[in-house]
Order: structure tokens, then C-alpha cells, then sequence
């Protein structure tokens, strides 16, 4: 009788350790599946030119739906996004950015929001910018 408790006690853990492997596999080939399509894009904008524009534009895109990465480079003039497909698209993105006062690529930024930004954050022409020195 004693054998036969030990093989049911192998047999029994066994079982479970089968049942707990096949669980994880599952689990991770749903996620798997479940994993969402991304993009991620740099778009040229021109008329960022400090911190302040940054964080404006920045302000934008954490409240677009979709995008889940985004980097503002007020130096080099652009901004990295990283969205995902079934959420927004790329023209949904440069529009955000147009209606915080910006150009974004081919996308000129909204008229009423370019009115509305601090003169340092305004384009030069406009009598905008910071002063060198």
C-alpha cells in the first residue's frame, strides 16, 4: 500500500506540474496575440524653439488617444511618437500638434492656438524667438 501512495504522489504532482505548464503556455501565447500593432514616427517641427514649446506640445500628446511614447527635441527641432494603429494615426498626431500652435511636417499649426502662444515661442518673422546672446 505504501508504493502505491508514493506513485500516487508522483503521479499526482506530475499532473499538477503538466496542468501548470500547459496554463503559462496559454497565458503567453495570449498575450502574445493580444499585442497591439504600434508605429512610431519622427515629425519635423520647425517652430519649436525652447522648453516651454516642449512642454506645451508634450501636453498635447499625453492627452491623445493612442499615443503611448512620445519625445520633444526643441534643439533639433522634432518629435519622436510611438502610437498604436487600431487608436490614431499619424495625421491625427501632426493635428494635435498644429492645434498646440505648431508646425508638424506639412501640417501648419492652427491659426487661433499660434495667436495664443508666448512670444518666445512664436516664429521669429513674428517677432518671436529667443534672443541670442
Amino acid at each position: 500500500m505504501e508504493g502505491s501512495l508514493i506513485k500516487f504522489g508522483k503521479t499526482f504532482y506530475m499532473k499538477k506540474i503538466l496542468v501548470m505548464l500547459a496554463f503559462m503556455a496559454g497565458t503567453a501565447s495570449l498575450a502574445h496575440a493580444q499585442q497591439k500593432a504600434a508605429l512610431s514616427a519622427t515629425i519635423k517641427t520647425p517652430t519649436v524653439q525652447c522648453e516651454e514649446c516642449q512642454k506645451r506640445i508634450e501636453n498635447y500628446l499625453a492627452k491623445e488617444e493612442g499615443v503611448y511614447k512620445y519625445q520633444v527635441n526643441y534643439r533639433s527641432k522634432n518629435v519622436k511618437v510611438w502610437w498604436y494603429t487600431d487608436r490614431t494615426n499619424l495625421e491625427t498626431i501632426k493635428a494635435a500638434i498644429a492645434n498646440a500652435g505648431y508646425d508638424a511636417d506639412d501640417v501648419t499649426a492652427n491659426p487661433d492656438s499660434y495667436k495664443k502662444l508666448p512670444k518666445c515661442c512664436k516664429k521669429t518673422e513674428d517677432g518671436g524667438g529667443h534672443k541670442k546672446g
